[in-house]
């Protein structure tokens, strides 16, 4: 016999939520999303059993529990932590509540380009479009040269480092060690700069897929809402 436990949590307690579980042995089950159809906000459940504990009770009186994480009230633009670095087997799920509802999960840790399906109907699936898609594959292009140049500036900073022997094999082990772990800065600020503006255009790109689909009201509420977000981001920067 089991059972099933639901615990609500919000957006920032649920990587704790389930590094613990991850702690005690648990194990990831499935994790779904569902839409409320009343205000329009979004649910996710997150299934586990806890191994060690399930054992336990089975051998006791053959039951066990299922514990239920359950994060609601979500809003569809949202940034939602994928927990893909504790329990990998969870991306398809993700991946699918991203392709199906278009919520905002971030950093996964296995990747399919972002999407499974490409489809033009608005409910419920998101929808993709050529533009989307487009900045997507520039986004990946720039990272690829990103990394290869960080690679590059890497290995030339350690053979520098290497040759410069009046410094000791010590001092250049650390320069080496140090040219390695910090790729990004030696690939230079005008690399960087072309990758934040892939990022903001493919962020852009898709914020517009998804106004698209929105009713013409909620969608000129919603460009107003990130219109003046975006006023009191620049004069913080200002100020």
């Amino acid at each position: 016999m089991q059972k099933a436990i639901y615990t609500t949590v919000g957006i920032d307690e649920l990587l704790p939520h389930v590094q613990a579980l991850k702690g005690v042995g648990a194990r990831f089950v499935q994790m779904h999303a569902e839409r409320n159809v009343d205000d329009g906000s979004y649910r996710l459940v997150y299934t586990f059993i806890n191994v060690r504990a399930a054992q336990e009770q089975i051998a006791q009186d053959g039951s066990y529990a299922i514990e239920n994480l359950v994060v609601e009230g979500i809003d569809q633009y949202q940034e939602i932590p994928s927990i893909s670095s504790y329990y990998p087997a969870v991306f398809p799920f993700e991946n699918e509540a991203h392709d199906l509802f278009g919520l905002a999960i971030t950093d996964m840790q296995v990747d399919f380009k972002g999407f499974f399906y490409q489809v033009s109907t608005a409910e419920p699936m998101s929808v993709i479009t050529p533009e989307v898609k487009a900045a997507r594959e520039k986004a990946m292009k720039v990272r690829a040269v990103a990394e290869a140049k960080a690679r590059k500036a890497a290995a030339e900073k350690a053979a520098a480092a290497t040759a410069t022997a009046g410094e000791g094999t010590a001092g250049a082990d650390d320069a080496a060690g140090a040219a390695v772990a910090q790729p990004a800065a030696a690939a230079g600020s005008d690399t960087q700069h072309d990758e934040a503006a892939a990022k903001a255009a493919l962020k852009a790109a898709e914020m517009e897929a998804k106004l698209a689909a929105m009713d013409p009201e909620k969608a000129a509420k919603v460009r107003a809402a990130l219109a003046a977000k975006a006023a009191r981001d620049k004069h913080k920067k200002e100020a």
